[in-house]
């Protein structure tokens, strides 16, 4: 039980790295959703989208190779300086390339001349903090990583609230300080400049290690690390479109900002099921590649698959009876409540992700990471369809459902395929009436009105859930509380 006492111990504080960071930012939905209304909002989100799908290509890849050849090479500080100065170097360029053709990007993705360009050096900022990032990962060094990742949060947090709650209130003193930094109707680009100063902290905080470097650039391994993170880069932005681009396509295809604000809103609910796919991601990758040589290292992978679905099911559950209750608490506003009906499938396409990141081990291990591009592709390709289809018919309830169909055929295939590549033995029997259950169970609390009106079928659902998980993992329950 040793390995997986040290997978729960990573996963624990990479946990509080990621989950308490993201309910801090959850604290800035209700602040957004409290001073924005639902068309600034969604222009907001809409920015934001734009800068995750960048932010993919920027780092193209090179943080997955890292990890990968870090626990391959025998010269780790090589793997280091040459993923830093690959980095380096292509950021700057981009940073003098994106500064340069502003204007044209700013009419081509109708994004505000000022606030594409503070969302050109948060992008900059950001990529410049990526290796130091994996380097803390890959030392196992997660109590740092998660400190920073807070302060991070709390810095932009902190400021978000002063600049939309407190700052219009102490600048109506026109003899303050306040009221000369103060700028009417400028909300959006004060969400911007707080993120600006904590990325620059971020960055200020881990420059050390840039000096500490040797600059020892290994043309020769770059091109390695390279030729294996092309793959994923490509299914990195397979992963922007399947996650992020709705709200994009969203606007393209005529759907107004108010909705598209109302969407975003609640599609955080949903996200509460990213925290701990998020968290189980940065602990699990690690641990994947280190104890990839190990001779049980598949009979490890399958029971670990089998926690996941375990775990994942009930909370998606948990989550989905309480969306009601959540929603009071993170987006109380209920201008914003005419998308709740996307919550459950938003909760159940993310742990479809969860399962085919756990399903994806096979081709990262096995240098064929190509193949996990394929099936990004395919799900992109998914999403693109299926919102083209549907958003003209029902809206946003399109790409609800083109995520949950997208992220549920990778999942298959990945699993189908790697059953032929690198056969791991999964407990399909259990892992499926886990998911069945879960699935059904949340479907039934959540869209039944009569079932939905009162919190009792749900509660039931999770002690039902909770009772089949005790009789199938009965001996297992056991033998962990005997040890504890």
């Amino acid at each position: 039980m040793s390995l997986y006492k040290k997978l729960f111990k990573q996963t624990a504080i990479y946990g509080i790295a990621t989950v308490l960071p993201r309910m801090l930012s959850f604290l800035l939905v209700r602040l957004y959703t409290d001073y924005l209304p639902k068309e600034e909002y969604g222009e907001v989100s809409i920015i934001f989208s734009y800068l995750i799908f960048f932010n993919v290509v920027l780092t193209y890849g090179m943080e997955t190779a890292f990890f990968r050849f870090y626990n391959q090479e025998d010269n780790k500080k090589s793997v280091i300086s040459t993923a830093m100065i690959s980095l380096l170097g292509s950021t700057l360029a981009f940073l003098a390339v994106a500064l340069l053709f502003k204007n044209q990007l700013s009419s081509l993705t109708e994004i505000s001349i000022d606030y594409l360009i503070y969302t050109i050096w948060i992008l900059v900022i950001d990529t410049l903090t990526v290796i130091p990032f994996a380097k803390l990962r890959a030392e196992s060094r997660p109590i740092k990583y998660a400190f920073i990742k807070i302060v991070n949060v709390a810095i932009n947090l902190g400021l978000n609230v002063f600049f939309l709650a407190f700052l219009p209130k102490l600048a109506q003193d026109s003899n303050s300080i306040f009221s000369s930094i103060y700028l009417e109707n400028f909300q959006i680009g004060y969400i911007f400049v707080s993120n600006v100063i904590a990325s620059l902290f971020t960055l200020i905080v881990l420059l050390p290690d840039y000096f500490k470097i040797k600059w020892d650039f290994d043309k020769q391994l770059w091109k390695k690390m390279l030729h294996y993170g092309f793959p994923i880069l490509i299914a990195g932005i397979a992963f922007a479109i399947n996650e992020h681009f709705d709200k994009i396509l969203l606007e393209k295809l005529g759907i107004s900002l108010s909705d598209i604000g109302a969407y975003s809103a609640c599609y955080k609910i949903g996200m509460f099921m990213v925290l701990f796919r998020t968290a189980y991601s940065l602990g699990i990758e690690p641990f994947f590649f280190s104890h990839a040589k190990n001779e049980n290292a598949p009979q490890t992978y399958a029971e670990i698959t089998k926690y996941f679905v375990i775990f994942g099911s009930f909370m998606s559950l948990g989550i989905i009876v309480f969306a009601d209750v959540l929603k009071l608490i993170l987006v109380p506003n209920a201008d914003y409540w005419n998308a709740m009906d996307v919550v459950p499938m938003i909760v159940i396409a993310n742990f479809f992700l969860g399962i085919y990141t756990n399903l994806s081990v096979w081709y990262k291990l096995i240098d064929k990471t190509k193949i996990g591009a394929y099936i990004s592709l395919i799900g992109a390709a998914v999403t693109l369809i299926i919102n083209f289809l549907l958003i003209p018919i029902i809206g946003f309830l399109g790409s609800a459902i083109a995520t949950i169909l997208a992220y549920g055929s990778m999942m298959l295939i990945s699993y189908k395929l790697g059953q032929k590549e690198y056969p791991i033995p999964y407990d399909k029997q259990k892992i499926s009436f886990y998911l069945l259950l879960s699935v059904i169970l949340s479907c039934l609390s959540f869209y039944v009105p009569i079932l939905r009106e009162t919190y009792a079928f749900g509660i039931v659902s999770l002690l039902i859930f909770a009772y089949f998980v005790y009789r199938n993992e009965k001996a297992l329950i056991l033998r962990i509380l005997k040890r504890n």
